[in-house]
This record gives structure tokens, sequence and C-alpha cells, in this order.
């Protein structure tokens, strides 16, 4: 059938020619529309009955395509009358898929077949309801929400026409209120506009970034946390596997799927299932959130599960480093395993297959079978007892590495051949030791790992979707449970690397101290710079979760970093550049004690005392002799305040050394109560403690460092110079005593946090984040 006479019986049905020419470029709903109405006489189909056809077409997935026309009878006969008894009947056959005959009472039941809801009904549930939000109506009038009264009637008379409904509300609300007033017409007042906070922004550059992606996830609008984002997201309930698309349903799925909820207790299952070979990075704290805070926020479980099949990059340092990294974040596991827990049933599992038909020894080498459309394999069709012995030869160390894989008879979505299952490996295992001469691949044994631990949502990043194909594939030729892949983008960060080979170069080349090192994006550098773990879960949750691959700037972390800390880090004052204040006229024979509060916003929450002497500092910035047009602070002629000192100084004198740089200035100082009040405020210390601190600038001057476009000479040749500053700066006395990572706000200037490298001689801070984004970087 060409397109327009496929375009023209889209019209019979009542399709407007616009609608049915946006349906033919969807091939799925085309084909399902097509079956549809060969099942039917579209001539004799009553009005309306058409759209209700194309709203199975659209609805329909294809584990039900086989009881289509029993479905269609029901809707040209007209004892499917609704949109909703559709999605009845297309919910019930789903839920019903291994059972060859329908219980046509069941079915009926199920769908509503032959109840009539009356319009005196449908009034008496509408007045029902009407009552209980009469204040409220009567408050809010015409602004009132009327949906909660719609669904609730909804509640009561499941099979009510919707329209019907709504048309009884709104006549009983111009019943209760009379008609619109001028006052009703009225344009809503505009909120008052607020500071955008990190999920705004974060938003806002997601649609900038992902503009015109399509997002196969909802990512649950306006989510402020993980729980609530895990909450929105619409995937299947354990044990429903079958309704998810392109799951395959075989003759054994609903005894399997008994089993698995008998075995989980209807729970949802979850894993985590990082390779240890490197440290985890920003990227993987967006997988840890999803994958264990969709296990808690459903009452369910999530395993820690090391993929740990390749015993030639595996490190302990990286198992414990993976854990800690976890339970950073907030998370504890359910249990800890590992896919080494199980290579004697993924060996079992393999025999299976060769015996099967399903998977055979070869010989091509790997260079051979690289890419997309490598030649097909002359051993594919060899005999299976001549595969079995080969396979136990591979076990056993008797053919060397490289002269043979075993391969899994399947064709990947993207066009691979005949993923490899098991290579050679002469390399001892750090849990197995020299048992295993061969080592199972990541496509063979993630799902059947998977499957052992009766995973529920077995959630990934995108790039996973081409194994979609092989992970059910390999399951049910097994014939064991079946868990569901949902795939979601994965999260890229501009200005960084966090490849595990190119962290190790950076490493190597001298241009980063190691893997924690504060201007990387690896999960222990984040740390170490300051970053607590709940703005790293915040800035995960505010990018949602949707099917768009897209990179996101650093900003939206720092944004989400400074809103914690904004609450949470107490202040204090630090000079990073001190400037010696002498005060002439200091008011006192003693130090005065200052109080200081913690948190200037909620002055009463806590506070420390400094002490205020006749020597103090201040920030060299804060005075200058040839002040610019507008500058407010310190000179020869305008004064300053003293933050929380409640003094004013002024400049009597300036001291210069020999190259005539200002070492001093000589100053007076009045009480605030008895002087005008000054411009600004500034910062200060007085015997004060010497720190040192740490400033750290973006590592790479592009967006991309490792795309060839913005950077021909490689990521290497994108680092900048001056990424690290490390100075001596005073410190009020109330920082003594800080620990590792405790954290803090130096007014005026950033968020700092105590680095590990602190001891009893030397507190070491790292600039966690400025105060505000500076737009000029």
């Amino acid at each position: 059938m060409s397109p327009e006479e496929t375009i023209e019986g889209f019209k019979k049905i009542g399709l407007s020619e616009q609608k049915a020419k946006e349906t033919l470029k969807n091939a799925n709903v085309t084909k399902f529309l097509l079956q549809i109405l060969s099942e039917v006489d579209v001539q004799k189909l009553q009005p309306g009955v058409g759209l209700l056809l194309y709203h199975l077409a659209t609805k329909i997935k294809p584990q039900s395509v086989g009881k289509l026309p029993f479905i269609c009878k029901y809707i040209a006969d007209g004892r499917l009358d609704s949109t909703l008894r559709i999605d009845a009947a297309l919910e019930y056959v789903l839920s019903h898929l291994n059972e060859e005959n329908v219980s046509i009472k069941e079915f009926e039941e199920a769908c509503g077949v032959g109840i009539v809801v009356t319009p005196e009904q449908v009034e008496l549930a509408v007045e029902k309801h009407m009552a209980k939000y009469k204040s409220e109506l009567l408050e809010k009038r015409y602004r009132f929400n009327s949906g909660v009264v719609m669904q609730a009637v909804r509640s009561d008379l499941k099979w009510a026409d919707g329209k019907a409904i709504k048309n009884e509300v709104d006549v009983q609300i111009l019943d209760l209120l009379g008609p619109k007033t001028e006052a009703d017409l009225a344009p809503i007042p505009k909120a008052e506009k607020k500071a955008k906070t990190s999920s705004e922004i974060s938003k806002k550059s997601k649609k900038e970034d992902n503009k015109g992606a399509a997002s196969v996830v909802d990512s649950s609008e306006e989510a402020v946390s993980i729980s609530e984002l895990m909450k929105k997201l619409p995937f299947h309930v354990p044990g429903e596997n079958f309704k998810s698309d392109g799951y395959i349903v075989t003759p054994s799925t609903k005894k399997l799927l008994e089993d698995h909820l008998k075995i989980t207790g209807g729970k949802v299952r979850t894993r985590f299932p990082p390779e240890p070979n490197g440290i985890l990075h920003i990227g993987h704290a967006k997988a840890i959130n999803i994958n264990f805070g969709y296990a808690a926020a459903h009452d369910g479980i999530c395993f820690l599960r090391y993929d740990d099949t390749n015993p030639e990059k595996e490190e302990e340092k990286f198992f414990i480093g993976i854990k800690d990294m976890v339970e950073w974040l907030g998370y504890t596991p359910y249990k800890i395993t590992h896919s080494s827990d199980y290579f004697d049933q993924l060996y079992e599992w393999a025999v299976k297959l060769i015996k099967k038909e399903l998977a055979y020894v070869c010989h091509q080498k790997a260079e051979e079978i690289k890419g997309y459309n490598p030649p097909p394999s002359p051993w594919r069709n060899r005999p299976v007892e001549e595969s079995l012995h080969l396979f136990e030869d591979m076990k056993n160390g008797k053919i060397d590495e490289g002269e043979a894989t075993l391969r899994m008879k399947i064709t990947l979505e993207e066009g691979k051949q005949d993923p490899v299952a098991y290579r050679i490996k002469f390399k001892p295992h750090h849990r197995t030791g020299s048992k295993w001469c061969i080592y199972p691949t990541y496509d063979y044994t993630h799902c059947l790992c998977d499957s052992i631990e009766h995973i529920t949502h077995s959630l990934c990043t995108k790039e996973f979707q081409s194994r979609r194909s092989s992970y059910y594939w390999l399951c049910n030729a097994l014939d064991i449970y079946c868990p569901v892949q949902w795939e979601y983008g994965r999260l890229n960060v501009n200005y960084t690397v966090v490849s595990k080979r190119k962290i190790a170069k950076l490493i190597d080349e001298g241009i980063v101290n190691d893997w924690d090192d504060p201007r990387l994006f690896t999960l222990t550098a984040l740390r170490r710079r300051g970053v607590p773990s709940v703005a790293v879960n915040a800035f995960c949750a505010a990018l949602g979760v949707t099917g768009a691959v897209g990179a996101v700037d650093p900003a939206l972390l720092d944004a989400s970093v400074r809103d914690h800390l904004n609450l949470t880090a107490p202040r204090v004052m630090v000079v990073l550049d001190p400037l010696k204040i002498t005060i002439t006229n200091f008011p006192s024979d003693e130090v005065i004690s200052v109080t200081v509060p913690d948190f200037p916003n909620d002055p009463d929450k806590s506070s420390h005392k400094v002490v205020l002497d006749r020597t103090l500092y201040i920030e060299a910035s804060d005075f200058k002799e040839q002040p610019e047009k507008g500058y407010r602070r310190l000179t020869l002629t305008q004064s300053v305040g003293l933050r929380h000192a409640g003094y004013i100084i002024k400049v009597s004198k300036v001291n210069k050394d020999s190259s005539g740089k200002v070492v001093e200035l000589e100053c007076t100082a009045e009480s605030t109560e008895n002087a005008e009040k000054p411009k600004a405020f500034i910062h200060w210390v007085s015997q004060p403690i010497g720190v040192e601190v740490r400033l750290y600038e973006p590592l790479f001057k592009h967006k991309n460092p490792e795309d060839p476009a913005e950077v021909p000479g490689g990521f290497l040749s994108d680092c900048r110079s001056d990424t690290l500053t490390i100075s001596r700066a005073y410190a009020d006395s109330s920082i003594k005593g800080a620990k590792v990572y405790d954290k803090f706000q130096f007014e005026r200037i950033g968020f700092f946090s105590v680095d590990p490298d602190t001891d009893s001689s030397n507190i070491v801070f790292n600039r966690t984040v400025s105060l505000k984004e500076d737009s000029g970087k």
C-alpha cells in the first residue's frame, strides 16, 4: 500500500489529513493501525468508533498484538465504547499473556462492559464531593482547581464519561458562584521574582543543552530530592515485567515471574555494578543515586555488585574506594556481591547454550571481529560436541590466549553479530585465584547476574540500549527469570575528563597530583575539594532522568554546593593577602572580645568569639591610595567599618617599604554609634593563626577538551597553567582545632574545606567554591 493510500485509509476512520500524515511517520502506530483496520469493516463502523481504534493502535504493546482481533471485535460491536474501557482491556490482556483463551466473564468485568452510568448518578456524585470543597470554592471562586472534584467523582464512578463529569462540575460551580465577575476575569497577579536556585539553573541548562533531544523517561518536573525524583519515574511494578515495551514473553514467563515474586516478596531490587578498575567519577554519582535511590524510594533493596570479570585491571584499592564513595553519598548496600561469585553457574549455563546450539567456539582473532560488519565466523555451525570439547580445553588452559572465544548466536540491534561470551586469560583472579583460564564478558555476565540476584529493574545508561536484545535473548534462551532493562542518559560534565586512562595520563604528566586532586571530577576529588555529598545528590536530582544525552556546566554543581553550604557552613574571618593595620587610638587597655555569628542570617543560631587588638590585618585589596570611581572600601579619605566589631577606621598614615609597597596603615578608630555609617564593612583578623590556603581554577580551557574540533592538540594541550595557587593566610583563632573535611564560609571570599594534608602544625584549606559564580570564567 502506497503512503497516499494509507493516508486515505486513516482518514476513513475519522483522522484529519494532518493527523493521518503525522501517524504515517510513526512506524509502530502505522503497523498496528493497518493490522487493526484489516480486522474490521470500516464501512460499517458507527461514528466515533474509528477514533477508538486509533487509540488502540497508539496504546497497544507488541506483547499483546496476538489479542488484537479479540479487542477489535469488542470495539466494533460497541462493547468497548470509551478510551477508558480500551485501556482496561489492554491492561487485562497484558496481565494474562500466557493464557491461550481469554476468560470472557473476567475480561468483561475488568472492562466494565455493559455498565451504564446515568446522568443522575453523575449529578449526585458531583454534589457529594462539591459539598466537601464549598468553603474553598467560595473563597477562590473560579480559580479553584475543579480537577480534584472530577478525580473524586471518577473514583466513585469508574466507568462514567469524563466529559459528562466535567460538564456537571461546571454546571454546579456556575450554580453556586453565579457568572464570572470582573475580579474573576482579571489576570492572576505576578509572583515576586526570586533569585534562581540551583535546580532552576539546572532546568534552564538542560533545556538549552538538550534542545531537540527526545526524553525517553519523564524526568519528574519539580523534583527537589532523589526520593521525589525516583517516585515519579514510570517504571514497571515488580512482577509486571511483561508490561514493559520490548520485553519478550515466553511460555515460561508467567511461572518464572511467580517464582520471582515469592523470592523477592514483591520488593524492588536494583544493583549498582561498577567495574573495580578505577575511581568513581561524577557520572557514577548519578548512577548510584538512581540505583540506590530508586530502591530506597520504593522500600526495596540495592546490591553493590563488583563486575570483576577482568583480572588484569582490578586492584583492592578500587574495591575499597567504590564502597567508600557509595557510603559517602549516603547509601548502604543491601549486600555486596561480585560477578565472580557466580563463575561456576555462568560456566554451566555456557555449556547449556552450546548444547542448545546457541553458542559455539570460534577461532577468529579479536581484530577480525571488530566493527559493525565483520565477516561471519566460519565456525558458527560447528558440531555441538566439538564446541563442548574445545570449550573444556579453553577452561583447562590447553588453548593459548587469543586463539579461541565462545560466541553467542545472536545479532544485536546495531548489527553486531555473535558477541563474545568467554575469552581466554592466563591471569590469576583476586578472588578465585588460578581456578579459571577463561573469563566471561560483560555481554554474557551482566544479565545473568541480574537474573541470579532477581533484580527487578536493571537501570543503565543509554549506550547499553543496543545490548537490550542480547540481555533478553540470553535469559530466555536459558529459560531463567528475565529482569527489565531501563536506560537513561548518562551524565557528562563540561571542562573535564573522566576517562581512567586520561586521568592516569594527567597524573603521570604531573598536571594533577593523584585521583583525588580537587581539580578533577572524580568523587574522591570532589569530596577532598569540600563538595558535600548532599549537594552532589541534589545536583543529580535537579538534572532529572531522561533519555537525552548531553553535557552540563560545572556551574550547576557549584550552585548546588552553594545552596547547601550557605545553610551549613559557619562564617569565619580569614585574610588571604594580609595588610597590617595599627590602631593608634585603640580604645582599650586590653583586647576587646567580639562576638561573631556563625550564620549572620540567623544570629541566634550559634556564634564564636574573636579578639580585636591594636594590631589587626585586612585584605590588601580593601585599601587603595588612588581608588577608581565607585570604590567603596578604605582610601586616604574614605573610612570603612570592621565587620562585627562596632568600629570604623580612618587612615592617618601610610607606611611603605623601600620598593614603595604599602606594608602598614596607621589608622584611628571610632565607634559606629558616634560616626556616620560607612559605605562598606570589611572583614579583618587580630591575633590570627597562620593557615595554608589552596585556590583551584578549572583545569581545561574548552568545554570539551577531548573534542579534536575544539582542541586539535589533544586534551593535554588544553590544560591551564594557573589552576592552583597556594598561599599563607591569616585566620581568626576560632578556626583552631578544625578537623579534616570541616567546612567554613570565609566571609566575603568563598566556601572552604579542611584538606587531609592538615596536621597539628598546619591547617590546610581548599576553596570549594566562590561565593557566587564568576561570569568571566
